[in-house]
C-alpha cells in the first residue's frame, strides 16, 4: 500500500463520517419537501389513511400525522425496483377496491374498524401480491414512524451527539 492509496482511503472515510450523521438523523417533513409526488391526489391520501390504520393517533401523534406516507413513496420511488413498485401500485388499487367491494363505500370514507379489517383481510388473503403489499407498508410504516424526527426525539430521547462535558459541576462533598 501507497501513500496514495492511504490518502485516498482516508479522504473517502472523512467525507462518509460527515455525510453519514446527516443521511442517518431522524427524517422529519423538511427533508422531504424536494421531493415530486408520482402519486395522484387520491392515491396519496388513500396511503395516508393505510398509514394511519397501521398506526393510529393515540396520545401520540399518528403516522398521517407525521407525514410518513411520504416517507412511504419516496422510499418505494427511490430504493426500491420497478417489480416492487408495481406491487405496491397494484396493492393501493387493491385497498380501494376490496373497501368498495366489502362496504360499498371508499377506503377514505371507512370507519377505522372497517380500514383495519380491510388491511387484515389482505394480510390473510391467498394473494401473493395482497400479502407483499401489506407486508411492505407495515414494514415501511413502522419503520418510518419509528425514524420520524418526532419519534426519535420526542419519545426514544435520540440526541445526534451523546455525551458532553460538562466543565462546572458541584461537587458533592
Amino acid at each position: 500500500m501507497n501513500r496514495r492509496q492511504i490518502v485516498k482511503g482516508m479522504a473517502a472515510t472523512m467525507g462518509g463520517l460527515l455525510v453519514l450523521p446527516a443521511w442517518a438523523s431522524a427524517w422529519n417533513t423538511a427533508s422531504l419537501q424536494g421531493f415530486q409526488s408520482k402519486l395522484s391526489g387520491l392515491e396519496e391520501a388513500l396511503l395516508a389513511e393505510i398509514v394511519e390504520t397501521i398506526i393510529p393517533e393515540t396520545d401520540t401523534p399518528g403516522a398521517k400525522k407525521l407525514e410518513v406516507h411520504r416517507f412511504v413513496e419516496k422510499i418505494i420511488t427511490d430504493c426500491y425496483d420497478q417489480k416492487s413498485r408495481t406491487t405496491f401500485a397494484k396493492g393501493l388499487t387493491r385497498v380501494a377496491s376490496m373497501a368498495t367491494q366489502s362496504y360499498a363505500k371508499p377506503f377514505l370514507s371507512c370507519t377505522p374498524a372497517q380500514r383495519l379489517e380491510v388491511l387484515t383481510t389482505m394480510s390473510k388473503s391467498a394473494d401473493a401480491d395482497e400479502q407483499n403489499f401489506i407486508r411492505l407498508a407495515r414494514s415501511l410504516t413502522i419503520r418510518g414512524y419509528l425514524s420520524s424526527e418526532y419519534v426519535m426525539t420526542k419519545l426514544m430521547g435520540y440526541e445526534m451527539a451523546p455525551g458532553r462535558y460538562l466543565g462546572c459541576v458541584p461537587v458533592k462533598a
